[in-house]
């Protein structure tokens, strides 16, 4: 059995990368490994202040390295992939020259506009580069890094949630169709759009995040001025499957997203996804999904008033060939061997 010490800013909350990370530290230890966790925040096994988005100062070296031990392996988290705390990232990436490690990235620096102008990650020959998509395998690739893709991947037979009790706890009748964007409100998740889906349908609008970036004044615009009701944020005691459970329409108007969660989880609930074309989008969906454009309009009233069960089946089966959970360990264990074997 390997110990494996999993690095990020923040892990065990509500944001992609530590809903992924999850589901990598479950896998491991599934294969039998020891996992230990360690972020700036969040409900991890040893909190290293430093490193956390937004610290006002560095990590301790000593308390890092501490921190990660001696383990067999080391996983990044997008730290060393985003600035987002540069004396973190160059903490990281020191302490780990000559030790085996795993550099999963969810975005790259370039993908960001703000960002454009940054290099990209260290490299190391003992080190493994892991993308969450083909684009980003070719651009790392573009800069001299060799990479593999391994795709976030979905439990495709969640639990059945609640339509009745998380309608009702956000005052949604019966009848009323409700559009859902669950997700962070942030610039790029591309609100204004998803809202006016709702709108142009007659729906209800539900944001479940909160907003960050800065995002709140123009959230609070946007929300104030829709002609349409709007629910924000996830009343207390309701799951994943309680959103999906009462929603209609999913709504993924993002203009960029490393993935893009949402995607695979409406088909793995069984909902229509109202999806604006990013890059990533392009390769999800050239698996053979069938998803609609946010300007559809009256295929989705067609849809939601008579749901179509052969498009949604087929869906399902396509998520089940490349992005089923029950896929991941295996992926990570060739991972994992050709780095111990290299």
């Amino acid at each position: 059995m390997a110990t494996v010490a999993v690095v990020s800013f923040r892990l065990g909350m509500s944001d992609g990368v530590s809903v992924e990370t999850d589901k990598w530290t479950a896998a491991l230890r599934a294969l039998g490994h020891d996992v230990s966790t360690v972020a700036g925040e969040g409900p991890v096994d040893t909190v290293v202040r430093g490193l956390e988005i937004g610290a006002t100062s560095p990590p301790d070296p000593d308390e890092l390295t501490e921190a990660i031990g001696d383990a067999d392996a080391v996983v990044v988290e997008n730290v060393c992939s985003l600035p987002l705390n540069v004396p973190a990232s160059d903490a990281i990436a020191s302490i780990l020259r000559g030790r085996p490690a795993v550099l999963h990235h969810h975005d790259l620096p370039w993908q960001r506009a703000h960002l454009a102008h940054i290099d990209g990650p260290p490299d190391d020959p003992c080190w493994r580069h892991v993308t969450i998509n083909a684009l980003s395998g070719r651009q790392l690739a573009e800069r001299g890094i060799t990479s593999v893709e391994i795709t976030n991947h979905f439990d495709l037979d969640p639990p059945a949630g609640n339509r009745v009790a998380m309608r009702a706890a956000l005052g949604v009748r019966a009848s009323a169709t409700l559009v859902v964007q669950p997700m962070r409100a942030i610039p790029r998740k591309n609100v204004a759009a998803a809202l006016r889906l709702a709108e142009r349908l007659g729906a209800i609008y539900w944001i479940v995040g909160g907003a960050e970036d800065g995002f709140g004044p123009d959230l609070d615009r946007l929300l104030s001025s829709a002609r349409t009701g709007v629910r924000q944020g996830l009343p207390d005691g309701f799951s994943v499957s309680d959103i999906y459970a009462a929603a209609d329409v999913v709504a993924m108007t993002s203009t960029w997203e490393g993935f893009g969660n949402p995607t695979i989880e409406s088909v793995a609930h069984r909902r229509p996804l109202a999806r604006n074309r990013y890059p990533v989008m392009d390769e999800i969906e050239g698996h053979g999904f069938r998803f609609f454009d946010v300007d559809a309009v009256g295929a989705l009233e067609k849809f939601i008033d008579r749901p179509d069960e052969e498009l949604l089946d087929e869906n399902l089966a396509v998520a089940r060939s490349t992005y089923d959970l029950s896929l991941l360990p295996g992926e990570l264990s060739a991972l994992f061997t050709d780095l111990w074997n290299a």
